[in-house]
């Protein structure tokens, strides 16, 4: 069992948030103390406020006397409402909240059910209780109660060479873990040589990231925060900051892993990639062949396309390789243009041309892509990792480090756009 304790300032917000999921009837109220909760349920948020305020001082000098804690079984655990009630009580008599004004929720809005409670920190005198190593304390008090009730325990997971990556599933809760969780995976076991083609590998995932630039008292400064996505590729939920998963997951960490990137990825290994994707392509007719016999090569496709359904970014994730690459990096028949000839009139089907290996260890312009993609690709299966030439070393954090690059790709495409526009035609291509 997992409890997490925030402190605030804020006992409106608090019983507001926990208010809004019972009236929704994501929730209702188990027990509390101190509290009327009317017959039927509903909440009224500013009678409990002032039902509080009761037992609480009109001044002192605790800034924060607010506590919201959620205390979360693991899934698997079965637990009546008796138990949950029964849990959350023992947990405040353990941290010795038993006496105080609470409240305790069960929430039913995801499927892992889970229990919030909200009381304060002050006594009816003003004097604040013992704050003091609280999370040890409720450390403690978790594992107690875990082995009095044959509750499965909360252990911290190792990330290892053969932890699956599994794609993110918002409606399953606990979505900063899983987020976490797959970030650090991607960050440590895949190549990439543009935030494009970052996105285009957390995409397979149900993430993507976005840079935020701006100034704070003066100083520039430039993040990355990620967001979960639907089965549609849309965003869903508040966006999570970079500070709030690790260091590993900071743009000056992505940066750092596009630098080493640019070494590892050698034309030996884009060889490999593209012998694999050259075969795929002879032997496709249409473009979802195209993607189903990639598939079979253990390669995904992801593309990004105009409004027009014009296809305008192609980006090959190679599973064996562990290595994601832009189709220009391939050679010019696997870039987004070509591809969009290829497949926009599906009944004509050139054949591939042989495939030429050149000697120059450059394959391809260095790229960006700064701006949000969109996929039309999703891993069908969850790829099967192989050999152990997963890099774990992540950087330390530079804030105002960059490595821009440039999507030649993408940008030769957005020019001939606007030129055609200025003059009132549609591009040819």
């Amino acid at each position: 069992m997992v409890a997490k304790i925030s402190v605030g300032s804020s006992l409106y917000g608090a019983l507001s948030y926990n208010g809004e999921k019972i009236n929704k009837e994501e929730g209702r109220v188990l027990s509390t103390n101190k509290i009327y909760v009317p017959p039927d349920g509903k909440i009224g948020i500013p009678e409990m406020v002032e039902d509080f305020k009761n037992y609480m001082p009109k001044t002192g000098r605790t800034k924060k006397p607010v506590l919201h804690i959620s205390l979360n079984p693991h899934p698997d655990d079965v637990l009546s409402d008796s138990d949950l009630t029964n849990i959350a009580r023992e947990y405040l008599d353990k941290l010795g909240f038993g006496e105080q004004p609470y409240i305790i929720y069960k929430h039913t809005d995801i499927e892992r059910h889970h229990i919030h409670i909200v009381t304060v920190n002050v006594d009816e005198q003003g004097k604040r209780l013992n704050m003091d190593f609280i999370h040890r304390r409720s450390k403690k008090a978790t594992t107690e109660i875990e082995e009095k009730y044959n509750l499965r325990k909360a252990e911290r997971q190792r990330l290892d060479p053969d932890t699956p990556l599994r794609k993110v599933d918002y409606n399953a809760g606990d979505v900063k873990r899983q987020v976490a969780k797959t970030v650090k995976l991607i960050m440590s076991r895949y190549s990439f040589q543009t935030m494009g083609e970052y996105n285009a590998v957390l995409s397979l995932y149900g993430l993507t990231s976005e840079e935020t630039n701006g100034r704070v008292n003066g100083r520039e400064y430039h993040g990355i925060v990620y967001s979960a996505l639907d089965e549609n590729g849309r965003k869903v939920g508040n966006p999570f900051k970079a500070s709030r998963l690790g260091k590993f997951s900071s743009l000056n960490a992505v940066h750092e892993k596009i630098n080493r990137s640019e070494q590892k990825i050698t034309h030996e290994v884009v060889a490999k990639t593209r012998r694999r994707v050259a075969q795929a392509l002879n032997e496709s007719h249409s473009k979802d062949e195209f993607i189903a016999a990639l598939k079979e090569r253990n390669i995904d496709l992801v593309l990004r396309y105009t409004d027009e359904g014009r296809i305008y970014g192609a980006t090959f994730i190679d599973h064996d390789t562990h290595t994601v690459l832009n189709g220009s990096r391939l050679g010019r028949e696997y870039a987004a243009n070509a591809l969009n000839e290829r497949f926009s009139g599906e009944h004509e089907v050139s054949q591939t041309p042989d495939i030429v290996e050149t000697t120059n260890p450059d394959n391809g312009t260095n790229q960006s892509q700064d701006q949000q993609t969109s996929t039309n690709s999703a891993p069908t299966q969850q790829p099967q990792d192989s050999g152990n030439n997963y890099d774990y070393s992540l950087p330390s954090l530079d804030l105002f480090q960059l490595n821009p690059t440039v999507d030649a790709d993408e940008e030769d495409f957005k020019r001939r756009m606007k030129r055609k526009k200025k003059r009132g035609q549609r591009p040819k291509f």
